[in-house]
């Protein structure tokens, strides 16, 4: 989801704009246009469900990630364009051998409380995302950081890490290796500082709005669980003269039907992921936004339950989907059919990663219907055990789902039933592997191969599947210091063959985003990576 050495980060920033119009509006001067010093700088926006979690270490979820980045900066935060620039940093010393990294806090770095934000801050938010008692789901972005891994693991002293404050204002960072991403890698959410003495005090601090500290460019007013949250300005942010909204609401609607027409009566001023039947109608509308987002949509495989235990078994299913169907008659917003875990949207020297990989398999059904049948043979069953689909409450999801159970039945003769869950009570219950197939979707937090699979990394705690391959995971491992680009692309090239000569999940496509957005607004800026950052967004209508 980032460009940088490795990776190229493909980011488009959709400015919006208004012409002037009359009426006797609020805001409107006597020749009919708009004065934007009388409009009120207010925007509402779906979320669609509860975050998971509004603590730096614990929200893993994008849902989660996108609130955070507004109440929250790090050392490095993207501009408009995606590109990372300094935050809470205004200055950074690198070692000739590039494994330290020591930053200059900002003098003028506020929490929303007026106090000061300090390395020693910096330091102990992101050894809490290491501390094995937090069982952050984050963890594995700082294994980068000399000592993360091991300390992580219960291998290692939490003084081993190499994050340390020197003064107030001087954090020194060391590395295993070089990497060149590590700026890129600092805007993610689970490097944001977070308030020591707060989080300290009270364990549940990021559970309710009120006593809720943040240093970004807004700060928590109001929490209503499951119903929306409330952000204002905050004053003490040290850009504060850059951003133009007063607050921002985030509802959270999660009926596709009741959200659009919220959004055409002018409830909602921002809306995604909107549904097929819907798109046809809108693409034509000057508010509608279409574009890739780096990342795939998958089913992922328990492999400890039956009958996905079986290899052949998983591959049947995999060759028995129909995904250009699904992206043309499902889906419908520029979503390609995949075959392999990483998208398009990484340059290499060699062409992109996707094209120079290949596909790793084709919908095959009569191989799909063999392999079902030698599976079965394998295992002694005359019967395929039972079969339940899970996914998560949304009406894209649901629709697939169906259309996956009735092709899977029509193509390989076998019943599946569908099982879905609200977000927070589905990521629970896939993390504990309560589940045989459910549905999954994976972005990076920057656009390189690496970060994809990453995923399936046996240490990695988003990797419900329960697949491990020890092969597979130091593939990964030498990837991610092998400093010359085209032997660390072959690695890739080799771990994601590997994972996909196994397939314990079936790949269906890779992400577009669909939004509506109201023209009443300008300068959201859309990235290919995360959702768009409000910061910038002003009212001028």
């Amino acid at each position: 989801m980032r460009k940088w050495l490795f990776g190229v980060v493909s980011v488009i920033t959709l400015t919006l704009i208004l012409s002037a119009c009359g009426g006797d509006s609020e805001g409107s001067n006597d020749d009919g246009s708009s004065n934007p010093d009388d409009i009120k700088q207010e925007m509402t926006v779906n979320l669609s469900t509860e975050p998971y979690s509004l603590d730096p270490a614990i929200g893993d979820d994008n849902l989660s990630g996108w609130v955070m980045d507004h109440l929250f900066e790090g050392l490095y935060t993207k501009d408009k364009s995606g590109d990372p620039m300094f935050g809470v940093a205004e200055d950074v010393e690198i070692s000739e051998d590039e494994k330290t990294y020591t930053f200059t806090l900002r003098e003028d770095a506020k929490w929303s409380d007026g106090s000061n934000v300090t390395a020693d801050e910096f330091e102990y938010a992101w050894k809490r995302v290491l501390n094995p008692d937090t069982g952050s789901g984050l963890a594995f972005y700082l294994y980068y950081i000399k000592g993360a891994e091991a300390y992580n693991h219960g291998d290692g002293k939490e003084d081993d890490v190499g994050v340390e404050a020197i003064d107030d204002r001087t954090l020194k960072v060391e590395l295993e290796s070089p990497i060149g991403f590590f700026d890129q890698l600092l805007t993610q959410w689970a490097f944001h500082p977070v308030k020591k003495e707060l989080v300290e005090e009270d364990e549940d601090w990021a559970g309710e709005a009120e006593g809720y500290i943040s240093n970004g460019a807004f700060k928590l007013t109001e929490w209503k669980h499951d119903s929306e949250i409330e952000l204002e300005k905050n004053k003490d942010y040290h850009a504060s003269d850059e951003v133009s909204l007063e607050s921002i609401k985030f509802l959270m609607v999660g009926d596709a039907t009741t959200y659009y027409q919220m959004f055409t009566s002018g409830e909602l001023d921002y809306i995604t992921n909107l549904p097929s039947d819907m798109i046809d109608t809108v693409k034509d509308d000057d508010q509608y936004v279409e574009q890739p987002y780096f990342g795939t949509y998958m089913y992922i495989f328990n492999v400890e339950e039956e009958p996905f235990t079986n290899e052949k078994i998983r591959k049947a299913f995999s060759m028995g989907m129909e995904r250009e169907m699904l992206t043309e008659n499902v889906t419908k917003a520029g979503e390609q059919p995949i075959y392999a875990m990483v998208p398009e949207g990484v340059e290499t020297d060699g062409g992109d990663f996707r094209e120079v990989g290949g596909d790793y398999f084709s919908e095959d059904l009569e191989e799909a219907k063999q392999l079902l049948k030698e599976g079965m043979e394998e295992e002694g069953w005359e019967t395929l055990p039972e079969v339940t689909l899970k996914y998560d409450t949304d009406e894209t999801h649901k629709r697939l789902a169906e259309v996956v159970q009735e092709t899977i039945s029509k193509n390989l003769d076998v019943d599946i039933k569908l099982s879905n869950e609200e977000w927070k009570t589905f990521l629970d219950t896939t993390s504990q592997g309560d589940f045989q197939m459910a549905r999954m979707g994976w972005t990076g937090i920057f656009e390189d191969p690496v970060v994809m699979l990453d995923y399936f990394v046996s240490t990695t705690p988003d990797n419900d599947t329960g697949w491990v391959n020890e092969e597979f995971d130091k593939l990964i491992a030498d990837a991610k210091v092998e400093q010359d680009d085209e032997a660390r692309y072959e690695l890739l090239h080799e771990a994601e063959e590997l994972l996909m000569s196994e397939m314990p999940f079936i790949p269906v496509y890779s992400y577009a985003s669909t939004y509506m957005v109201s023209d009443e607004f300008e300068d959201l800026a859309f990235y290919h990576i995360v959702d768009p950052n409000l910061k910038w967004v002003k009212k001028v209508k």
